[in-house]
């Protein structure tokens, strides 16, 4: 057999497969969000001390490094199962053509970006407003990932109504800066991912309250969204606005047991993938107001 006939029936096999992989290429997006959070929560976000070797000397960690060495050693490692999952997809969505196609080269691509970016983030110390451009980057490529799902699973619809679309940016809008000034919170608090890395210098009390202004804003505008979107018969809107809305409802209460628990590190892990989750509502609800035949 040769290799290009090779290549074809790898397409063709890999074809059959491109939903369960468009999920894969979600799940593993929204899940190094949550071990990126692990290496910051553990103190492990210098572990590794440069890049893109681990040391100066070894590009994997060693028994010198300790448990923080492996944590973060393995997070790196983890891009590659991002990779692999990324190249899969390409390859069965290729013959596709179109947005999928394009879309799956632009999270294929986004990978060694956000490689690239995580270790100027290690080569500047785990500077606060870097590793908050790290996160988000990564949120975005989790909506694109959710783009791709409604591409090619999404539900027949007609446009949305003006008064929808409009609400349904807003929400979005509003979303991303409730995430931002998340991070925000975030590197102003004590999760620094090393004991040595330094804070953005905010107070953290303040900007936690400024944080919870923003999601008392965001609620608002998904609620609105909601009862528009019922009353102009936008079933789909509706639909993914009401679960959007449950999922900010329980964010935000998580946000205020961690606030009001001193930050525990568990806590702060779900409200991570609490954010991820948001993310992915919010790009949900934006693409379900445009038209799919």
């Amino acid at each position: 057999m040769t290799a290009p006939t090779r290549l074809s029936e790898l397409q063709r096999g890999l074809a059959a497969r491109t939903v369960p992989l468009a999920w894969a290429n979600l799940v593993a997006n929204i899940g190094i969000v949550v071990t990126g959070g692990a290496v910051r929560l553990t103190g492990s976000g210098l572990g590794c001390p440069t890049w893109p070797k681990c040391t100066e000397e070894s590009y994997t960690t060693h028994g010198a490094l300790g448990v923080h060495g492996v944590i973060e050693f393995g997070n790196r490692l983890l891009t590659y199962v991002l990779l692999a999952i990324a190249v899969a997809f390409v390859v069965a969505a290729w013959r596709r053509g179109g947005r999928v196609r394009a879309l799956g080269l632009v999270v294929l691509a986004g990978i060694p970006a956000q490689a690239v970016v995580g270790g100027i983030t290690v080569l500047t110390d785990l500077n606060p407003w870097v590793v908050a451009g790290h996160l988000l980057v990564s949120m975005a490529m989790v909506g694109i990932c959710v783009w791709v799902l409604d591409d090619l699973t999404g539900p027949t619809r007609t446009s949305a109504s003006g008064s929808s679309r409009r609400l349904a940016w807003a929400t979005f809008a509003a979303g991303w800066v409730v995430l931002w000034l998340g991070t925000v919170v975030t590197g102003s608090g004590p999760h620094s991912g090393d004991l040595e890395s330094r804070r953005t210098g905010l107070d953290p009390e303040v900007v936690s309250h400024v944080h919870g202004i923003s999601v008392g804003l965001l609620v608002a505008l998904t609620l609105a969204l909601l009862l528009v979107a019922r009353r102009r018969g936008d079933r789909w809107v509706a639909t993914f606005t009401g679960t959007l809305l449950a999922v900010e409802l329980a964010q935000g209460l998580l946000g205020y047991v961690q606030f009001f628990t001193d930050l525990p590190e568990v806590l702060v892990g779900l409200h991570m993938l609490g954010a991820a989750l948001v993310a992915a509502g919010l790009a949900r609800v934006v693409v379900t107001t445009a038209p799919r035949g």
